[in-house]
């Protein structure tokens, strides 16, 4: 079972609340509150498309541009400075720049997923 769908280029979680008996989520990845629920998967899905149509009508009666999840930016923090430093030792040595090697590694761990 996947905890995310897809729908028009946004990603909603999926989650399940035992004490209610119902799924419910929200979009990720935007600073837009954008919620549904569903007492089943049928009702989750169908309410996740209508709470998005609902906001890209939003938008466009607004006049505004819908906010774009997962633009290809973000700023990442280590946990550990050393490893910060480590990367940007390594990037230096290969003649690459922090964000290609940070790249690299990420595409090379999601091919084994």
């Amino acid at each position: 079972m996947s905890s995310v769908m897809e729908y028009k280029g946004y990603i909603g979680s999926v989650e399940f609340s035992e004490a209610d008996g119902v799924f419910y989520g929200k979009v990720q990845g935007i600073r837009s509150l954008i919620s549904y629920e569903g007492t089943n998967a049928k009702e989750l899905v169908s309410d996740f498309h209508g709470a998005v149509d609902d906001y890209l009508a939003l938008c466009k009666e607004k006049g505004t541009v819908p906010e774009t999840a997962y633009k290809g930016s973000l700023n990442v923090r280590f946990k550990n400075a050393d490893i910060h430093r480590q990367a940007a030792i390594y990037a230096i040595n290969h003649k690459i720049s922090l964000n290609s090697f940070i790249e690299e590694a990420v595409t090379e761990k999601l091919a084994h997923v």
